[in-house]
């Protein structure tokens, strides 16, 4: 139907000959186009979030455009309720992030795999799952996915709220590690891993950019940089809006044998003032209290995530890992503090004393250089701004790019 109506807008000019190779692109184009319309549309859109309150029931809202089938279950340690759905697109505004009542504390939301999502509830509470049912559509709402939590103790949390193994589940979850890739004879590697993504937006700016957005554009850049100059073979550890495991992180920049990598965050702070440019190093013991406390808060992201730590090795789980090879350690010292921070001196604002090291998992690999870059602050109006404008992210972009040939070249 969409193809004919599509070709009955065509018209062919009095005098004008069209080819046949020509005829067949047009038909192509339009083939194509119609696939990626109906691609899209087969996604179900999410389209509002409510919470209500009656008694000591807290009652969760999912509002849909098409009838959708959840997977539901909690974590202890801390407290969550983990909703998983198949693919879908969030079309809610910006403020659903900060929405909480009754036992939710707060919740996120977004991709986890490439063909599911994800929302994830904190808890104030041990809570469980009393009902959950869909109501159709009516003349004022559409789709509605409606689950209800009443307070519960531990022990019922457990045993009542534990994940269950089931077809859906496995489909959602991979059991496969990321694939290994070849890596190029005698090529320099460099792995740049975009950090949060997906259900974990990270931190969240003052204007409601998120953390995820901003570190996979410059993740890009970089890489476009970099691939630009030849000689060198870039991966990133993600290229869309997903979510991943941070020991998956590490073991891919291991799978491609990588001479080094590099971790990209952007902060916030209580202090709106506070900015600038920092990287930070692996260290058994963290620089400073602020360093340390970022290191924990970076180290959440599979809880944010809504994943099981127990199911992680003990050295995951870990925030102060035993940095077992000093070499690494003194050549991601060198790597942060005389080649990206020197570089960037040039080009933007530091953070007062922009080298600090602390027990971040994600820097963990024993055998590669590593440095987690925080470009600036989101809570800075200023710098939130300066950090979304695109000179700004070239300039930066290129000053991390050349600190990190000028390290490959020298070591």
């Amino acid at each position: 139907m969409m193809i004919a109506s599509c070709c009955t807008r065509l018209r062919i000019l009095p005098g004008i000959i069209f080819s046949k190779l020509a005829i067949l692109i047009v038909i192509t184009f339009l083939l194509l186009s119609v696939g990626t319309s109906t691609s899209d549309a087969m996604s179900a859109k999410v389209e509002d979030l409510r919470i209500g309150l009656k008694n000591s029931t807290t009652r969760l809202v999912i509002e849909v455009d098409q009838k959708i089938s959840p997977y539901v279950f909690g974590l202890a340690n801390p407290y969550r309720i983990v909703i998983d759905l198949p693919k879908v697109n969030f079309v809610l505004p910006n403020q659903r992030f900060s929405i909480r009542g009754g036992v939710i504390d707060r919740l996120r939301y977004g991709a986890f795999r490439p063909e599911s999502s994800r929302l994830v509830l904190d808890l104030k509470t041990p809570a469980k799952v009393s009902r959950k049912f869909i109501l159709s559509p009516n003349l004022n709402n559409n789709w509605r996915l409606v689950i209800d939590l009443s307070p519960t103790d531990h022990e019922e949390f457990v045993s009542t709220m534990r994940p269950k193994p089931t077809i859906k589940e496995s489909q959602l979850v991979p059991k496969k590690p990321l694939p290994t890739v070849p890596k190029p004879f005698d090529l320099p590697t460099i792995v740049i891993d975009a950090g949060h993504g997906g259900v974990d937006p990270g931190a969240i700016g003052i204007s409601g950019v998120h953390e995820k957005d901003i570190v996979l554009s410059y993740a890009k850049e970089i890489k476009r940089q970099l691939e630009n100059k030849g000689g060198i073979k870039v991966y990133l550890t993600r290229d869309k809006d997903v979510f991943i495991p941070l020991r998956d992180r590490v073991k891919f920049a291991r799978s491609v044998d990588a001479d080094l990598f590099i971790s990209l965050h952007a902060n916030s702070h209580k202090n709106s003032k506070t900015n600038g440019f920092s990287v930070y190093t692996l260290s058994e013991n963290a620089s400073d209290a602020e360093a340390q406390a970022l290191a924990a808060k970076e180290n959440k992201s599979d809880v944010i995530g809504g994943l099981d730590l127990g199911a992680y090795s003990n050295d995951v789980q870990n925030i102060l890992i035993d940095f077992t090879q000093a070499k690494t350690n003194e050549l991601s010292v060198i790597l942060a503090r005389d080649n990206l921070i020197s570089e960037a001196s040039f080009s933007v604002k530091l953070l007062n004393r922009p080298w600090r090291s602390a027990g971040f998992a994600v820097l963990k690999a024993p055998d590669i250089p590593s440095a987690l870059i925080e470009l600036g602050y989101l809570t800075n109006k200023k710098e939130e701004g300066q950090l979304q404008n695109q000179n700004y992210r070239k300039n930066l972009s290129s000053a991390i790019a050349r600190s990190l040939l000028k390290y490959l070249k020298n070591n």
